[in-house]
């Protein structure tokens, strides 16, 4: 009986002894301290790390909703004839341009009726001078202002780097391109620093810009400065890497016209061809090509003649141009 008592005593002391080390050894030996350092050192920048990723997956979540929300705004819709009237830099109302359309298709058909004495000729010279021309001068003036506010756009945007870089505000650097820098861009600009004046952010002025000049650039500099606004980063870097790349599709656009000028002067001396030929046949022998438009067949000949001319200079066209 003694003895199963003292063995169990043994056995309960060498538990108790077994666990007390267990547990307090580590705290005499300086184990958990170190434990406790090391797991400081370790946690701390894998925990700024973890913050960094968060940030920057929330930065670009932030960013592809402005993207996306500007991809909304800038979607294609039908442009109006007052647009086009802005576009192309003209001052004059709607009712100006359809009267002046109308004198010209008046014009043209009467011009039509008197050297060729048929109505219905006169009546496609109306349409042709009514509608089709005064269009295509819209379109011809409003190409020739996107092409000089291309090529003054990167000046501009020089000009914001160097004004953010020497600490001036975004809206100070947008004041002195509307007044330093020329026409067409000095009046674009001039508009976005009139919207602010009314109360629209810095963002939504641009944006007015990029829908009233519908070039890939200024479409570039909407996104950049939204992105800005709203998600934050430096400005002057974003914009200088804007410039640089704008300039080198200038030169890309020039290599380009440089390689293509020989197909480009093919296809004028092709299309110039009929008119030049048909002039001289008149200046030579005038009763043997008079025919083309004193007959009814010779009448169909040239209408059939000038609509299959119209489809080779449409292709020849688009062969020779390159979008940028």
């Amino acid at each position: 009986m003694g003895l199963r008592v003292l063995i169990l005593a043994a056995l309960a002391a060498f538990s108790v002894g077994g666990i007390g080390f267990v547990l307090i050894y580590p705290f005499l030996s300086g184990e958990r301290k170190a434990e406790r350092r090391q797991s400081a050192l370790t946690t701390g920048p894998v925990r700024k790390t973890i913050e960094k990723q968060a940030d920057a997956a929330a930065r670009r979540k932030q960013i592809a909703d402005s993207l996306k929300e500007i991809e909304q705004r800038n979607t294609r819709k039908r442009v109006t004839l007052d647009a086009l009237l802005t576009r192309a830099g003209l001052s004059m109302s709607k009712t100006q341009f359809f009267i002046l359309a109308g004198v010209c298709g008046l014009i043209f058909s009467l011009l039509a009726y008197v050297f060729g004495g048929n109505p219905w000729i006169a009546l496609a010279a109306a349409l042709v001078g009514g509608a089709g021309l005064p269009l295509w001068t819209l379109k011809f003036l409003e190409k020739r202002r996107l092409k000089k506010f291309v090529a003054l756009f990167p000046d501009a945007i020089d000009i914001i780097v160097r004004g953010v870089k020497a600490g001036l505000p975004l809206g100070d650097c947008l004041r002195v391109i509307a007044i330093e820098i020329a026409e067409p861009v000095r009046g674009e600009f001039r508009q976005i620093v009139e919207t602010q004046t009314m109360g629209l952010s810095v963002a939504e002025s641009v944006e007015r810009l990029a829908n009233q000049v519908p070039i890939t650039e200024t479409s570039f500099f909407s996104i950049v400065i939204a992105i800005q606004q709203k998600a934050g980063g430096s400005l002057s870097e974003a914009l200088a890497n804007l410039s640089t790349v704008l300039r080198e599709r200038k030169k890309m656009e020039g290599k380009i016209k440089a390689l293509s000028s020989e197909a480009r002067t093919s296809a004028y001396i092709i299309g110039s061809l009929p008119f030049v030929v048909g002039g001289l046949v008149y200046l030579t022998s005038p009763r043997y090509i008079e025919l083309l438009w004193t007959t009814q067949t010779g009448q169909i000949v040239m209408g059939v003649s000038a609509i299959w001319m119209a489809i080779g200079v449409f292709v020849m066209k688009k062969m020779v141009s390159f979008d940028f």
